[in-house]
């Protein structure tokens, strides 16, 4: 699994494309939001652009990135030939995902540090790190979803749109008007419940106990995700 890793992140580096929508994509728009932030949290508050960098990062440099790197290898057979060596399956899988994941975490963390020093430390620090943890896994399981209907890396422009930019979408609608209306329509949608947490974590006025409940249906769409990549995912490509 480890070596599998180490290839991995050496192939990150050397890949323009996946570099440019790992890093690039991500840190532009956040580098904005962090800058402009009084303009924002006058929109909607400091938790909503934690939960809009948040999930820059997450669609962006993980979500995006896991979907094209998958569709990538099975087009050139790397996993199917991955899967004649003595790793086993979650291995190969992991052991693939590894690099990228690591590399969104230290965005993520980098990022938020950021906006930290410029704007306040977050009311709760282990509830943000548990919002930001569980999206992670959310788009992760998402990612795999996804690259089970993507045929190619060109084709995972096209595929990986409507999760990316619904789940940002999402994320500032919450962000901007809160949850007092239409209440569990905005939880159910994925990144509803994470951005709330968010919005508890950073903003506080939430009891941290209160705001764990909010992990239900993030959790729901990872079970979701996961089977449904467990029927869609293939080794080989399709013919």
């Amino acid at each position: 699994m480890l070596s599998i890793a180490l290839s991995e992140l050496i192939q990150i580096f050397r890949n323009r494309l996946v570099l440019l929508t790992s890093f690039v994509i991500p840190i532009v728009p956040c580098a904005f939001f962090i800058y402009r932030h009084e303009i924002f949290a006058e929109l909607g508050s400091l938790g909503y652009i934690a939960a809009v960098v948040m999930f820059t990062v997450g669609a962006f440099g993980l979500y995006t990135t896991t979907v094209t790197t998958l569709a990538s290898r099975r087009q050139n057979l790397f996993l199917k030939r991955l899967r004649s060596t003595p790793a086993s399956d979650a291995g190969i899988l992991v052991g693939l995902m590894l690099p990228v994941t690591v590399l969104a975490i230290v965005q993520m963390v980098a990022i938020l540090a950021v906006l930290a020093a410029v704007t306040g430390a977050p009311d709760s620090v282990p509830l943000l790190a548990v919002a930001v943890l569980s999206t992670l896994v959310m788009m992760l399981a998402l990612g795999l979803a996804t690259a089970g209907l993507t045929n190619s890396p060109e084709h995972a422009q096209v595929t990986t749109l409507p999760v990316s930019l619904g789940a940002i979408g999402v994320s500032t609608w919450v962000g901007i008007t809160g949850t007092e209306e239409l209440t569990q329509l905005k939880r159910l949608l994925p990144g509803g419940s994470a951005t709330e947490l968010v919005l508890n974590a950073w903003n506080g006025g939430v009891p941290a106990a209160d705001s764990l409940s909010l992990l239900l249906p993030t959790l729901a769409w990872v079970v979701f995700a996961v089977a449904l990549a467990s029927r869609m995912f293939r080794w080989e490509p399709r013919r």
